[in-house]
């Protein structure tokens, strides 16, 4: 039996991704949440062994989430399962520890197919995924501009061009409001870019977020 924890913030998918799960014969929801930060902790108490762990969420996102999960030295399998075809998502999560990246449009059987893979000790990224991250490999540098950032750098970019001011990122992050905008400024030197709304413009373009 593998034993599952779904972690979403969207209340509907996550129930529909339970009630999913729960039919399947060798698979078993042990518990949901919609929180980076109570998933880290439903982990230890439940000690699952595949998180499906959705990338965007309120408090820790996927890298955060999916690197204190690691941590906890559990054996817990992490599969992303996000609606960003990203590739530089999937880089960094795998990086992190997370055995499996998955896009939401995949299919049923592609997610169950995925989560038996991951519970088995395996890898599974969406094929999609996989072949832009194969692509990479060929690209000169600085065609994926957003390569240059360091992880933090990245969490702090997603935050702020969705709209977050820094005083929020730093809430999110637990990090200092001089932390945050150190990072803001580095971000903005690396990627050549002025203000916040430059990096909202690039983070719509680069497909790192959707257009709201």
């Amino acid at each position: 039996m593998i034993r599952i924890l779904v972690v979403d913030d969207h209340t509907m998918v996550r129930a529909g991704l339970c009630r999913l799960l729960d039919n399947e014969p060798d698979i078993q929801v042990v518990d949901q949440s919609g929180s980076g930060r109570e998933a880290v902790q439903l982990c230890r108490e439940h000690k699952p062994d595949v998180v499906v762990l959705d990338y965007s969420l309120p408090d820790l996102d996927g890298l955060e989430t999916t690197r204190q999960i690691v941590a906890l030295e559990l054996g817990i399998r992490v599969l992303i399962l996000t609606m960003y075809a990203n590739e530089e998502y999937a880089t960094r999560v795998i990086r992190a520890g997370a055995s499996g990246f998955i896009v939401k449009v995949a299919s049923t059987d592609e997610l169950l197919t995925a989560i038996r893979k991951v519970a088995q000790k395996g890898v599974y990224v969406s094929p999609s995924i996989m072949e832009k991250m194969v692509g990479r490999m060929s690209q000169v540098k600085g065609e994926v501009p957003e390569a240059v950032l360091s992880d933090r750098e990245m969490q702090v970019l997603i935050q702020l061009a969705r709209g977050s001011t820094s005083r929020e990122v730093s809430k999110a992050l637990s990090l200092s409001l001089s932390t945050i905008e150190t990072y803001r400024s580095r971000i903005l030197e690396k990627l050549d870019l002025r203000n916040n709304s430059d990096m909202t413009r690039f983070a719509i373009r680069r497909g790192l977020i959707d257009i709201e």
